[in-house]
């Protein structure tokens, strides 16, 4: 699913430059599930942008499903994102206005699927997620923990094969903790592939293989 080759990325240029990865190279399988740790500063979230594709590197290669990223257009990485990619983020990064199944229903319509398709499998994920008695709460009706299951389901609108996860338990208790990661395992489970960012050793625990950063670099 993921081989990265020597990836980094500066910030800046000339002496002003900072060098949040250095030459990081590793795969990861169809259906792994890889955690990534490291001290804060390390290039955990740089590292996430480049595999998300939300960041180009400044030097190595990243190919996504058999895919050389390298001089792809904006337009191509998008395209390639919204087919692969599911996001899952700290903050939830919900829509406040909208209710569970139409935050849900966002990457859907983005990626041109009608409507009715759009509400049926926004349903069927929420039910998944343990949430289809709450389909028309917002975000504000909601816990934590249930924000954060929305999220994940919106992640998984489009059928994507790699799920991104940073710090998906950063803000919850330990009760919604669990039970984010266990859904998490669950996806896994059913042969999702999924890189989970954490500062939480058990969570990095949880995971089949674990990279440490530090300094940008892989240990």
């Amino acid at each position: 699913m993921i081989a990265c080759d020597g990836l980094s990325r500066i910030y800046g240029e000339g002496r002003e430059g900072y060098p949040a990865l250095q030459g990081v190279s590793f795969d990861v399988a169809d259906g792994e599930f890889v955690a990534v740790m490291g001290p804060s500063g390390c290039g955990k979230s740089t590292l996430l942008n480049l595999l998300g594709l939300l960041d180009r590197p400044s030097g190595g290669r990243y190919r996504l499903g058999g895919v050389d990223t390298a001089g792809m257009s904006d337009a191509e990485r998008t395209a390639l994102r919204r087919q692969k990619i599911g996001f899952v983020f700290q903050a939830f990064n919900l829509l406040p206005r909208l209710s569970a199944i139409e935050n849900v229903c966002v990457p859907m319509a983005y990626a041109g699927v009608a409507r009715a398709e759009r509400e049926h499998r926004a349903r069927e994920l929420l039910s998944r997620a343990g949430l289809g008695s709450k389909a028309r709460r917002t975000p504000l009706e909601l816990s934590g923990g249930e924000r954060q299951r929305v999220g994940i389901a919106r992640a998984l609108a489009n059928r994507p094969g790699l799920l991104l996860a940073d710090e998906p338990t950063g803000n919850l208790d330990s009760k919604s903790s669990a039970e984010i990661l266990a859904l998490l395992r669950e996806l896994h489970q059913g042969g999702m592939t999924v890189v989970l960012v954490t500062h939480d050793p058990a969570i990095g625990a949880s995971a089949q293989r674990l990279l440490k950063l530090k300094d940008g670099r892989l240990e």
